[in-house]
């Protein structure tokens, strides 16, 4: 990309990474390049646009999140006119960021990625994974040009690609009706963030004691520790079907069903890159429904 100012292009890399060394590696070119480039963007705005820290190192000044803000979506028009110029050369180029939670991951964009290289070797793919707050965020923010995340969607403009619920796993049997309350639970509780997020943001009180309860970083994690008879599992029917396990799996009352879609700031908008993955995603998330 040659079109974004060289000065925004290093500072927008520097503000992502937080840290200098490793925007010098990624750029190769030299630590007091970097911090130069920064420096001049700077003066030439006549903002700071960091607070230099002892032991945190860079951070964002308010002024500088809200240039940030500004350099991704530079960046996201440079890009669109380089997809565009390829296109109409009968050429697909350029690059496409996604954000997603790791089962997505699993289940659907694994197969898809490979898929798509195969398919368009000149694009680059980039992938975060995080949870599905930090989807929604990344999306309102402009790190990438689409998420796959979980309802509800907010203000982000959204198309659902299947269906989900939370549903209780255990190692022992609970009951024979196969549905179970939150309030008949006496075992600890195995959450992974993603899924306490899609009960907070569902239920109003949720009836859960998070200090009585394990809360992990995947769900795959759940099953295993809900298998290791440490609690009962608290994770997404998707999850339950997609990970290896003889567990058994009961309903929750009250229900926690939610839309698995791909969430952007406008869908019909998307760079030809990036709609050309959607529809990828699309074909490969009707096998599941």
């Amino acid at each position: 990309m040659i079109m974004l100012n060289h000065n925004p292009h290093i500072f927008l890399s520097v503000a992502e990474k937080g840290n200098i060394t490793e925007t010098a590696k990624e750029l190769y070119i030299s630590q007091p390049a970097v911090s130069k480039a920064v420096k001049n963007l700077e003066d030439e705005l006549n903002l700071k646009l960091f607070h230099r820290d002892k032991r945190k190192g860079l951070i964002l000044t308010d002024v500088g999140s809200r240039i940030l803000l500004i350099a991704r979506q530079m960046a996201d028009m440079e890009n669109r006119m380089y997809q565009t110029a390829f296109r109409s050369n009968n050429f697909i180029g350029g690059k496409v960021k996604v954000a997603s939670m790791p089962i997505v991951t699993t289940v659907i964009l694994a197969k898809v990625f490979a898929e798509f290289k195969r398919k368009y070797p000149f694009v680059e793919v980039e992938l975060m994974e995080t949870s599905a707050a930090g989807i929604k965020k990344a999306v309102e923010e402009h790190q990438v040009d689409f998420g796959i995340t979980s309802s509800p969607f907010g203000k982000l403009d959204f198309e659902v690609l299947f269906k989900d619920e939370m549903i209780a796993v255990s190692k022992n049997k609970l009951n024979d009706l196969g549905v179970i309350s939150f309030a008949d639970i006496s075992e600890p509780l195995i959450f992974c963030k993603s899924g306490l997020e899609i009960i907070s943001e569902n239920l109003k009180n949720p009836p859960v004691n998070i200090s009585k309860s394990f809360v992990v970083e995947q769900a795959g994690t759940v099953i295993a520790l809900a298998n290791e008879n440490n609690g009962i599992g608290i994770v997404s029917r998707l999850v339950a079907n997609t990970t290896p396990n003889s567990l058994n799996r009961y309903s929750i009352l009250p229900e926690i069903q939610t839309d698995m879609g791909i969430a952007a700031h406008n869908i019909n908008d998307l760079t030809p890159v990036a709609a050309e993955l959607k529809r990828m995603i699309v074909e490969k998330a009707d096998v599941i429904k």
